[in-house]
């Protein structure tokens, strides 16, 4: 089993900057990557970025060069920097950790890009 506990989200104006931070707990020594999705009203939830054990990162093209996944091993978190925040980035942010056929989710963060 693994935990994973978001935190950082709010309101931010357009062209701004969030960085959220995922704890994560339990059997982690197990997990093969790390990821961020997001889920907008009406929509699927999508891919944002994910990050492996060895730090081997991908990004959906909505978000490259405007996000930055990175890990502290150390802290057993992950962080998802949000640069140029657009209001089509509105969404409730999850924390994801893959472990074999296993997938383990936080309970999400709201961000609101707004004016």
């Amino acid at each position: 089993q693994v935990q994973l506990v978001e935190s950082g989200g709010g309101l931010v104006q357009p062209g701004g900057s969030l960085g959220l931070s995922c704890a994560a707990s339990g059997s982690i020594f197990n997990v093969n990557a790390f990821g961020w999705y997001r889920q907008a009203p009406g929509k699927q939830r999508e891919l944002v970025a994910t990050i492996t054990s060895r730090s081997i990162t991908n990004y959906a093209d909505s978000v490259k060069g405007r996000f930055t996944i990175s890990r502290d091993n150390a802290k057993n978190t992950v962080y998802l920097q949000m640069n140029s925040l657009k209001p089509e980035d509105t969404a409730v942010y999850y924390c994801n950790a893959r472990s074999g056929m296993y997938f383990y989710w936080g309970q999400g963060t709201q961000v609101t890009v707004s004016s």
